[in-house]
């Protein structure tokens, strides 16, 4: 079962000394009456400690209970597979939350499906792409940090081959694949791209054969877009002194040593503004909000000390032409793709 709290209408008035007490202070200077605050019920196709994607999420969903009161409970360790994420988001519906939020691009099928079972509730998918009369999506624009990586990538590598790793096909994955492979090509056409999607985010034993394949292949250099699963490569490229580049978060304060820089995608922000909007009247069903780098608190690249103040300049001056639109960042990657291993 899952947990809730009983909250009124978001758009009741708030109770003082009776309603014709409350009539009577309307208009009082200092006097405003308070917004209710939202009940929020959130799904995260993962663990809500992989150190990753889905703690990003889950920390939005903590942040918007802690600054916002919002009322919230959520589901985690469900499997990316459709009708396990749809009967997920019909148990939070069916509990009687404001708003469910699906946490990932994953859910896009499935929130579009249980949105239109429920049309008092309101639905968000963050990194989704999905919308409705009840359902909007929260983008943080994880291909322009991407496209950043694959700049630096290309700048930094000394073997000419650098690597990618995700693990299953959803559409940010994709897009930051894409957004990597427009970086490096850009920035050096002869650079060799190994590109990989596992069909597991969390899996280590499977993501460090996939990098200790990768580095054998030749990268230097890999960018990383896993939740769980990053400890693999991580391990791998500790032991054969190749670089890495994360995302989501800022690894490069995790471990210097490994990581040469973090391609910066603060998916909490869609959580929380998400609550935030509804709770300020300010949601907006059938749009999708984009957040990118020029908002550089939630999209920029993070760079390890070692990085050269020419290729630092290189990045600041790359994020300055995307975020004015000089440079479009592409959605589509059509180059090769580097097995899997078994």
């Amino acid at each position: 079962m899952i947990a809730t709290s009983q909250t009124p209408s978001r758009r009741q008035f708030v109770t003082v000394i009776g309603c014709s007490s409350a009539a009577a202070l309307i208009g009082v200077p200092g006097f405003a009456l308070a917004a209710a605050a939202p009940s929020v019920g959130a799904l995260f196709a993962g663990n809500v400690d992989d150190r990753g994607f889905m703690e990003a999420g889950w920390r939005g969903l903590e942040r918007a209970r802690t600054e916002l009161g919002a009322k919230t409970n959520f589901i985690d360790k469900v499997q990316p597979r459709k009708e396990l994420l749809a009967a997920a988001l019909t148990r939070l519906a069916e509990s009687g939350v404001d708003l469910v939020i699906a946490h990932g691009g994953q859910n896009n099928e499935a929130a579009q499906e249980v949105a239109q079972r429920f049309p008092k509730t309101q639905f968000v998918v963050t990194q989704g792409s999905v919308v409705g009369s009840n359902l909007a999506s929260y983008d943080v624009l994880q291909e322009e940090s991407a496209y950043l990586a694959g700049v630096l990538a290309a700048k930094m590598s000394r073997s000419g081959t650098v690597g990618h790793m995700s693990g299953i096909r959803v559409r940010p994955g994709l897009k930051g694949r894409a957004g990597y492979a427009a970086g490096v090509r850009a920035t050096h056409p002869g650079v060799k791209l190994l590109s990989n999607f596992s069909g597991n985010q969390d899996d280590n034993a499977l993501s460090k054969r996939v990098a200790l394949a990768e580095i054998a292949a030749g990268a230097d250099v890999i960018f990383t877009m896993l939740n769980a699963g990053r400890n693999g490569v991580t391990e791998a490229c500790r032991e054969k002194g190749a670089r890495q580049i994360g995302n989501v978060i800022d690894w490069v304060k995790v471990d210097p040593a490994v990581f040469v820089a973090s391609a910066i995608a603060d998916v909490s922000i869609g959580v929380f503004n998400a609550v935030r909007d509804l709770r300020d009247d300010a949601f907006k069903p059938g749009i999708v909000r984009k957040v990118g780098v020029a908002d550089s608190a939630a999209v920029r690249l993070s760079m390890a000390d070692d990085v050269p103040a020419d290729v630092r300049a290189l990045i600041e001056s790359t994020a300055a032409a995307i975020a004015s639109g000089r440079i479009t960042v592409p959605e589509a990657y059509d180059g090769p793709e580097f097995p899997t291993p078994v």
